[in-house]
């Protein structure tokens, strides 16, 4: 296996892994809300990979300007 190819499969490792911690925490779930913060805390969540499990909890506050009426 190559350098390129061992690099390439820890990053699909680690991605599974953040995936993993992401649907344990339910952030896939019907019940969820969609918005920014959700989005970006679940995705966040999934390229933090295993160190949601050393204790890292990534969260995303996000602020999106509400249209003119």
């Amino acid at each position: 296996m190559t350098m390129r190819g061992i690099i390439g499969a820890v990053i699909v490792i680690w991605l599974v892994i953040g995936a993993a911690a992401a649907f344990q925490r339910g952030y896939f779930g019907d019940d969820q809300e969609v918005s920014c913060k959700s989005a970006g805390t679940t995705a966040v969540t999934i390229i933090a990979g295993p160190l949601n499990y050393a204790g890292v909890n990534p969260k995303i506050d996000c602020k999106v300007p509400e249209p003119s009426s």
